[in-house]
């Protein structure tokens, strides 16, 4: 199944171990693309020394066997297999923190971007015209080989909406190309969520504008082998990061996607709470007993889909988890009617006392939840 690989010619500093320039590839199911992408870019990358990092998400199809075979032959080859966690923001995030280079690249193991472009970038680094240089889809010389309608559209109103949300001014903030110095990148890194996929858009709203950047147009090629890593959630997750950039990170994305989808809780608890009562004619206690399991069930397989998707609980997990889900959401309702009634007793305000218990009840299932049900192991 290997191909014989021959490694290419040591430069002076690749000799002393020195790259110059550290390539980071988050990987999920990519086992048929990475030896593709070692071979393009040792053609592309011969006057630059370079290493290539291979992040994987802990691949079924056993992506990370490939690159560690790579590895073997080549010690420009690394690769970090990841159990237990995913994201394509994570993955890119500890690739270029485990980076030994000035430079760091980010380019998908796809081969949809155009990794020619990469010497290019490096001199613009270099040569200080540019702290970032990002490979945009939205300038003059750009060409799409393997952009679909839907996606292009889709990803046009999502740069539409980062751009005046958050100010941004580059004019493709969702790019997964993209060149960056390490040291800008480190001095950032404590502001970054680990969850999402656009971990551009992320780096460009936490510099506020303070990051020299030059964007260069790319051709964008057409998928080769593999499945696409983004999935039916990527919007909401979206929405998450414009929000917790919004809040200049006060509100983690992690706990605004968990407060959406508890929001989207209640919208069930009371369907639940209608259907029970105008259709079964059930008495109103066990109406909203309920209403409260399925709003219960489904807030947890929501946030195991979403929230948490990178701790995903699987197997028997789910059911320890969603059990331990129950009683910490059966605590957070005491909570929450505890602080309501304390608010009411000192301000008979109804909705600020509902306001102030219901934001108690959330902070303490988020809270707990992290804690007991996808706790890191």
């Amino acid at each position: 199944m290997y191909d014989a690989i021959k490694p290419g010619p040591e430069t002076p500093s690749q000799a002393a171990g020195l790259p110059q320039l550290s390539v980071v590839v988050p990987t999920f199911n990519e086992r048929d693309n990475v030896t593709v992408l070692y071979r393009r870019l040792d053609a592309t990358l011969k006057d630059v020394a370079w290493e290539v990092i291979f992040v994987d998400d802990n691949s079924p199809d056993g992506t990370w066997d490939v690159v560690r075979h790579l590895a073997s032959q080549d010690s420009r080859v690394r690769c970090i297999r990841r159990i237990g966690r995913r994201g394509l923001s994570g993955a890119c995030i500890e690739g270029i923190l485990a980076s030994s280079a000035p430079y760091a690249a980010v380019i998908d193991a796809d081969l949809q971007h155009d990794e020619t472009q990469l010497p290019k970038m490096v001199g613009l680094l270099q040569s200080g015209e540019a702290e970032l240089v990002v490979g945009s889809r939205y300038i003059e010389g750009y060409r799409a080989d393997g952009f679909n309608k839907s996606r292009a559209g889709a990803s046009a109103f999502a740069t539409e909406i980062a751009q005046r949300a958050l100010k941004v001014e580059i004019a493709d903030p969702m790019s997964g190309f993209f060149m960056i110095r390490r040291d800008r990148f480190e001095q950032l890194a404590p502001q970054l969520s680990t969850q999402g996929f656009k971990i551009l858009l992320d780096v460009v709203a936490t510099a506020h504008g303070k990051l020299r950047t030059v964007e260069i147009p790319y051709t964008f090629g057409a998928r080769q082998h593999g499945e696409s890593k983004l999935d039916s959630m990527v919007a909401l997750d979206f929405l998450g990061l414009v929000l917790a950039k919004l809040t200049h990170d006060v509100i983690s994305l992690r706990f605004l996607l968990f407060a959406m989808v508890g929001a989207l809780g209640l919208v069930v608890h009371l369907t639940t709470l209608f259907i029970a009562l105008e259709v079964f004619g059930a008495p109103f206690p066990q109406a909203q007993a309920t209403g409260a399991i399925v709003a219960m069930t489904s807030n947890f397989i929501l946030n195991n889909f979403l929230t948490y998707r990178d701790q995903r609980l699987k197997g028997f997990a789910i059911v320890r988890g969603l059990l331990l889900f129950y009683l910490v959401c059966g605590v957070g309702l005491l909570a929450n009617v505890g602080v309501a009634f304390s608010v009411y007793d000192q301000e008979p305000i109804w909705w600020l006392a509902g306001a102030a218990g219901a934001l108690m009840g959330v902070v303490w299932n988020y809270a707990m939840s992290g804690l007991f049900v996808w706790r890191k192991r």
